[in-house]
C-alpha cells in the first residue's frame, strides 16, 4: 500500500516542481552549541580589526567578502596558535621574509581563506573572511 501512495505521489511532486512551486525555507534558528577556544582567536581579531575599520571587500564573480584584517598582539597569538595545524597541514609558505599561515590549505589562492603572517621581525597580520552575500554592495 505505502509503495502504491509513494508512486502516484511522484507524478504529482514532479508536476509542482516543473511548475515553480517549492515548499517555504525553514526558518528554525540553527542549533549552535558553546564556541571551541579558537574561536577567541577570531573574536580578538575581528574586534581589533572593526573597532581600527581594516576592513575591506573583495569579490569574484560569485563571491562577496568582507576581510577583517587585524594586526598586533591578536594577529601574533592567533599566528602562533596556527604554527602545528599548517606544520602537520604542510600548508605554511613562505615567501622572501613573509611566512604565511592559511586556517585551511589555499586552493588556488588565498581568496576566502582565513589566513595570519609575519614579516620574520615584528609585523603580524591575519585576515579573517566573512561571506556576505550581495547585501554588502546594495545602494542604501
Amino acid at each position: 500500500m505505502r509503495k502504491a501512495l509513494l508512486l502516484l505521489a511522484l507524478p504529482a511532486a514532479a508536476c509542482a516542481s516543473a511548475q515553480g512551486v517549492s515548499s517555504p525555507p525553514d526558518l528554525t534558528p540553527i542549533i549552535t552549541t558553546a564556541a571551541p577556544s579558537n574561536a577567541r582567536l577570531y573574536a580578538d581579531c575581528l574586534r581589533q580589526a572593526t573597532e581600527a575599520r581594516t576592513y575591506a571587500r573583495a569579490s569574484d564573480p560569485t563571491t562577496e567578502l568582507l576581510v577583517f584584517t587585524c594586526s598586533g598582539i591578536p594577529a601574533r597569538t592567533f599566528y602562533e596558535a596556527l604554527g602545528p595545524r599548517t606544520a602537520a597541514a604542510g600548508s605554511e609558505f613562505t615567501s622572501g621574509v613573509l611566512t604565511v599561515r592559511p586556517t585551511e590549505p589555499p586552493r588556488r589562492d588565498l581568496f576566502g581563506v582565513d589566513w595570519c603572517s609575519w614579516d620574520g621581525a615584528v609585523d603580524w597580520r591575519c585576515a579573517v573572511s566573512l561571506r556576505t552575500g550581495t547585501f554588502l554592495t546594495d545602494a542604501p
